[in-house]
């Protein structure tokens, strides 16, 4: 799933970027502020959502542009790309191999896996966040998992709008929950099968100077639709008195343990939290090269500028180790000197990028 080519128009402060990546590593480097993570960022929506930030469309268009934008990818003989034009700003356009495809469909061609320095709360903070990233984990390795994931998402967005306008009588609901029901099973047996086969990996992996998490999926909802169906019918006074839906895959959350003394992950150091984050990531690159016969993209923000030279040269070989494509950001380029021979290095400055 490696990246061979990568041309980027109008976004964020890039207005035009062209740029052979056919690489194992991706290495970009410079100040603060010029623009690195904003490429990493471009990666980020080549699969289904909204990226590694989750910003509405506008706020990536160019500063002083028309307000359109535009990514495209080389893969193996194929182009995929999204782009977002002026007169409609809130709509993505997908095109693979030059027809117009659904967002969902870029899921079949990549898998793409971040962590960036706002992920490093990702254990102590809302369990909303922990849903998101196991999902993106879901999908790299199920792409249908985009598709069931919206028509849950639509279906969910339905009810709770009926319940809180008091629309609908119970045949109407009825259907409304039997279409919930069967999107909503199929995404907890997704992530229950993902976080199942996740432990195994981690289990598996060789040792390294990092911690490892004992990862766990709490959620209350059957697998089987009738059964789920059967719930939101049984709960829908409940419901309504709440103003919204109180069962279902949204509101699981994703439970991690440290592996080693058995401490809640959110009340592990922000050091041993980091660290269990990218055994995770490590662990999951493997799994979907074993799956999907081809690993991920791997965009890391920022993982090495606070790890020790052993930790450092630990983390480089367990990356290279999953065969994934790892685009890496900077500020040093010494970081990255023993990786040099298999990276390709970009100086980033004021949006613009030289080798």
């Amino acid at each position: 799933m490696a990246l061979d080519r990568l041309d980027i128009s109008q976004f964020r402060n890039h207005r035009s970027v062209a740029l052979q990546t056919r690489h194992p590593f991706v290495i970009l480097h410079g100040p603060n502020g010029a623009g690195k993570t904003n490429i990493l960022e471009a990666v980020s929506l080549l699969v289904p959502g909204r990226g590694l930030r989750r910003a509405a469309f506008q706020e990536m268009a160019l500063r002083g542009g028309d307000g359109s934008f535009a990514i495209s990818a080389e893969l193996d003989g194929n182009r995929i790309g999204t782009a977002v034009e002026a007169a409609n700003p809130n709509r993505r356009i997908v095109h693979i191999n030059g027809a117009t495809a659904s967002a969902a469909s870029l899921a079949e061609w990549l898998a793409v896996l971040w962590v960036t320095p706002a992920m490093d709360r990702i254990f102590v903070e809302g369990a909303t966040g922990r849903r998101r990233f196991l999902d993106r984990l879901v999908l790299a390795l199920d792409p249908g998992h985009a598709v069931a994931s919206a028509r849950y998402e639509k279906g969910l967005r339905q009810r709770n709008r009926m319940i809180a306008e008091g629309q609908g009588d119970n045949q109407w609901f009825d259907a409304v929950e039997m279409q919930l029901a069967e999107a909503g099973s199929l995404v907890a047996q997704a992530r229950s099968e993902t976080v199942t086969r996740l432990h195994a990996a981690i289990s598996a992996m060789p040792d390294l100077p990092f911690a490892r998490p004992e990862l766990n999926l709490e959620c209350d909802t059957p697998h089987d639709a009738a059964t789920l169906a059967e719930c939101y019918r049984e709960f829908r006074q409940r419901d309504r008195a709440a103003g919204r839906t109180l069962v279902g895959p949204h509101r699981a959350d994703l439970v991690a343990h440290h592996a080693g003394h058995g401490g809640a992950a959110g009340q592990c150091s922000t050091g041993e939290q980091k660290a269990m984050l990218l055994s995770l990531i490590i662990a999951h690159a493997n799994l979907v090269g074993e799956l999907r016969t081809a690993p991920p993209v791997l965009l890391l923000d920022e993982v090495a500028a606070h790890l020790d030279p052993d930790r450092r040269a630990a983390l480089f070989e367990a990356l290279r180790a999953t065969g994934s494509q790892v685009w890496m950001t900077g500020t040093e380029p010494e970081l990255f000197d023993s990786i040099k021979a298999d990276a390709l290095r970009l100086h980033v400055a004021d949006g613009n990028i030289a080798g």
